[in-house]
């Protein structure tokens, strides 16, 4: 199930070498201040947002869907801070994989780490219980500084390159990565008390996935994190960072979840929503709106993309 692991020497052939212009130009920028570094990745994501086209139009109907109460320029305005957001992430990105500790640890304030300690210290394995924010590389890094060892779950791209990319990046901050469908990796992990890093947010198929509503809007949620916990004998913590507007970050260990798992998927998944919707509505821009977060419901649901360009 998880993908063959190669260095990144491996992807030499030519039609990699875009990329890698692209992760070289991506080092330089990272050498920057801080300060610098960020308005170069702003000035990015507001080029993003000029070109990006039908990625643009699916972000303005997402904050459409979530966030009605805001006037058509509101949304706008939070659709441009949202593509600065992501030209951020690339620069925050490179800062989780090659940025000194001190650089890290002079701008970040991590709270509720107690909540991970505790656990471990019995014995428990915890799902951090995290989801697709613009910062969430960056975050796994300072949480590597601050806490017990632990395993990150990743996703595969549909390049082997920048799978591997995103890999070994998250192995600088985490002692091993697992593909997101390898649950019983993630259960041995959990049952040898190791903490266990996962954004469940992403629902691409309805297999093993249930019917749940995100800000009012019926979404397909994967029910996994319940089984797992309930499987790996687990502490569930939620888990999210922050980009303030000074420029500092804000990575916060919430409490465990109430009752969780309780033997009811659905419910155990409305919980987690309600804290993800909870830490959103504090960043709204931070979250990964680019994303057809409403796609793949069942027939007797609407096609929420099927007017896209009524956003314009």
């Amino acid at each position: 199930m998880a993908q063959e692991r190669r260095p990144l020497y491996h992807y030499w052939q030519p039609v990699h070498w875009p990329l890698w212009l692209g992760l070289g130009c991506l080092r330089l920028l990272c050498l920057l201040p801080n300060r610098a570094a960020l308005a170069a990745g702003r000035a990015m994501g507001r080029l993003a947002h000029a070109l990006a086209g039908e990625r643009r139009l699916i972000v303005r109907r997402n904050l459409e869907l979530c966030f009605p109460e805001l006037s058509a320029e509101e949304r706008n305005a939070l659709a441009r801070r949202h593509f600065e957001a992501l030209g951020m992430s690339l620069i925050e990105m490179g800062w989780g994989r090659w940025a000194n500790d001190d650089r890290l640890l002079a701008v970040t304030t991590l709270k509720g780490v107690e909540h991970l300690t505790r656990a471990t210290d019995a014995g428990q394995g915890v799902i951090l219980l995290s989801a697709h924010f613009t910062t969430l590389e960056l975050s796994g890094r300072v949480l590597a500084l601050n806490s017990p060892p632990f395993d990150a779950v990743y996703r595969r791209n549909r390049s082997d390159f920048v799978t591997d990319i995103l890999r070994s990046g998250r192995e600088v901050s985490a002692d091993d990565t697992i593909e997101k469908r390898d649950i019983k990796k993630m259960v041995r992990s959990l049952r040898a008390g190791r903490p266990v890093w996962y954004a469940p947010d992403q629902s691409y198929d309805r297999k093993g996935a249930e019917v749940v509503e995100f800000f009012g809007i019926p979404t397909m949620h994967t029910t996994a994190t319940s089984t797992l916990a309930r499987l790996g004998r687990a502490v569930t913590l939620p888990y999210f960072p922050r980009r303030l507007a000074n420029g500092r970050y804000e990575i916060e260990i919430l409490p465990p979840l109430d009752d969780f798992p309780s033997g009811d998927p659905v419910a155990d998944t409305r919980q987690y929503v309600g804290a993800l919707e909870a830490h959103i509505r504090r960043c709204p821009e931070q979250y990964l709106w680019i994303h057809r977060k409403f796609k793949n419901l069942p027939e007797a649901y609407p096609d929420y993309y099927a007017d896209l360009r009524a956003t314009e």
